[in-house]
């Protein structure tokens, strides 16, 4: 997984990168019509039910933005909230609020949205031992601020990206022609470059996680689109040898049924690539 540091870069770039887009040179409907010494305040409404997220990323945007902005706190990230709350104000220069308002919206309608879905994911594994995990089905270039969602509302992070975890997959394995054959010049590369990076390997039958199985060094193996039946059996032929992970079209419906197979995570996509955004508003009072 990356570091501290690494997510924390992320998120700077994330900030730079949201104002360069939205601002630019300069917001021009603001400039023109609010004196530059006006200064305002505006609450953070929440027109919806669910779990908040972003609350602490819109304090980075608001500091980054101009530093004199003040923001009172009222609820933190991963409470529960519903239609009439008011997370926040933030009080300063008219200017500056108007400019990061969007900024701070977009982000945390969306971080809200995954934030929500992810905890009502976990609610329904209440009473089992197995984890939620999101997966790198993210929004190109906000994959930080999705996966800190996931983490608000109590799943796991995967991977980050393709540098910090090894994922074999069908198409790796098809590639290098064969399960043993891949696993064989994977060890080979991590030793050759002296990495210390976890292999997860993906099977598609229970004859090749038997195969899997003949491997050392695997940390995880990901059962993709089995069965109830057998995703039982791969648990118990893989008996603890190494994590086992369930992925491939799993939703609310059956999410429970596999859990109750034995697999220590789930992962799903659709944390982040399928949420609706949570209604929000920032309003001047």
């Amino acid at each position: 997984m990356i570091s501290p540091e690494q997510f924390e870069n992320e998120l700077n770039l994330i900030i730079k990168n949201g104002f360069r887009e939205d601002v630019g040179h300069g917001d021009h409907t603001s400039l023109s019509c609010i004196p530059s010494n006006t200064q305002g305040k505006a609450k953070l409404l929440v027109k919806d039910t669910g779990i908040i997220a972003g609350v602490a990323f819109a304090k980075k945007v608001f500091e980054y933005f101009d530093s004199d902005l003040h923001l009172e706190m009222f609820i933190n990230d991963g409470a529960k909230v519903h239609h009439g709350d008011v997370v926040f104000h933030v009080s300063g220069k008219s200017q500056s609020i108007l400019q990061a308002e969007r900024f701070v919206l977009n982000a945390m309608q969306r971080m809200s949205a995954i934030a929500t879905k992810t905890a009502f994911f976990v609610d329904l594994l209440q009473g089992t031992n197995t984890k939620i995990l999101d997966t790198r089905k993210t929004t190109p270039g906000i994959r930080a601020l999705e996966k800190w969602a996931v983490k608000i509302g109590g799943g796991v992070n995967h991977r980050f990206a393709l540098y910090d975890m090894i994922m074999i997959k069908d198409n790796h394995i098809d590639f290098a022609g064969g399960i043993s054959e891949a696993i064989t010049k994977t060890k080979a590369y991590l030793e050759e470059k002296n990495l210390e990076i976890k292999v997860i390997v993906e099977a598609r039958s229970i004859k090749e996680i038997e195969e899997i199985l003949t491997n050392e060094g695997v940390y995880r193996i990901l059962i993709d689109n089995f069965s109830f039946e057998d995703t039982k059996a791969a648990v118990r032929l893989i008996n603890g040898k190494c994590f086992t992970e369930s992925s491939g079209g799993i939703n609310e419906k059956t999410i429970r049924k596999y859990a109750e197979c034995g697999v220590d995570f789930i992962s799903s996509g659709a944390l982040t690539h399928s949420v609706y955004n949570m209604d929000l508003s920032l309003k001047a009072f």
